[in-house]
């Protein structure tokens, strides 16, 4: 079976926060292609311009859930109802802002001074956004590599040949699954169109039905089908589904909301100090 590509991009370079470098392949839009996925980034590409510790000092967010998977270095973070940590290699952190959440989120290389990792912003159905903010984060003794016939596989949630994920009770029943794949293997996963699916290569190059995608590629699909990867050489990628939420939204910074009467309140909120 031929496998439907709704879009193959790119990811381009820019610069965040306090002078982050990232590869962005997915940025918040009206248009909402990728439901109920809203920004996917690729940092490991620091490049500080604005002062010695670049980073993304305290900022809002309401209506959205982050999820931020460390695979080198670590990022510390700390937020506004007293949580504090390091999210360290082969970490998970998820975020639910709910109603509004004040965090800071500060990248440190390793002692080779490398830093690698994601951040993937996730929508909110409008009878979540105003919830209470929440984070499941999990370590990497609860996040372990499964090895299989030619590849490994870590589920951070979701559900693969039977392997459950440590992240639970989330409303668009995502599967989230990082692959390190031998030359020549296959990897077969089903998707349906109530969801959107991406494919993230890291590294190496992957096929899909003989067409070469080398990294850095961020491929997206929303039709019902069996997504058959193979590894060309040795590959590193993601693998992530979602069950789309089919609302409108109105984004707008790191607000992401349903109208903009509820931008406007959310705005009022952060000048009235009733934000948090």
């Amino acid at each position: 079976m031929t496998s439907k590509i709704k879009r193959s991009i790119s990811p381009q370079s820019v610069i965040e926060g306090a002078g982050v470098k990232l590869l962005r392949s997915i940025a918040p839009s009206r248009r909402n292609e990728f439901d109920p996925f809203l920004l996917f980034d690729h940092f490991g590409f620091n490049d500080p311009t604005e002062g010695e510790n670049p980073g993304f000092p305290t900022h809002p967010h309401r209506g959205i859930e982050t999820i931020t998977y460390i695979l080198e270095g670590a990022v510390r973070h700390r937020d506004s109802i007293g949580n504090v940590g390091l999210i360290k290699p082969g970490e998970v952190q998820w975020m639910s802002a709910g109603r509004g959440i004040l965090h800071e989120e500060m990248p440190r290389a390793n002692k080779f001074g490398r830093i690698v990792g994601f951040q993937l912003w996730v929508n909110l159905p409008a009878a979540d956004k105003m919830s209470p903010p929440r984070y499941q984060e999990i370590s990497a003794q609860n996040l372990s590599a499964h090895q299989r016939d030619g590849f490994k596989v870590k589920v951070l949630t979701g559900n693969f040949d039977g392997i459950i994920g440590p992240v639970k009770d989330i409303a668009i029943e995502p599967n989230f699954f990082h692959f390190e794949v031998e030359k020549g293997k296959i990897i077969d996963f089903e998707t349906n169109g109530d969801q959107t699916s991406l494919i993230y290569v890291i590294d190496g190059s992957i096929l899909l039905d003989n067409v070469e995608f080398n990294a850095p590629k961020m491929l997206a699909f929303d039709e019902e089908q069996t997504i058959s990867v193979q590894a060309k050489k040795s590959a590193n990628f993601l693998l992530i589904s979602g069950k789309k939420i089919k609302e409108r939204i109105v984004p707008y910074g790191p607000f992401v909301m349903n109208t903009e009467d509820e931008i406007r309140q959310t705005l009022a909120d952060l000048r009235n100090g009733t934000f948090v």
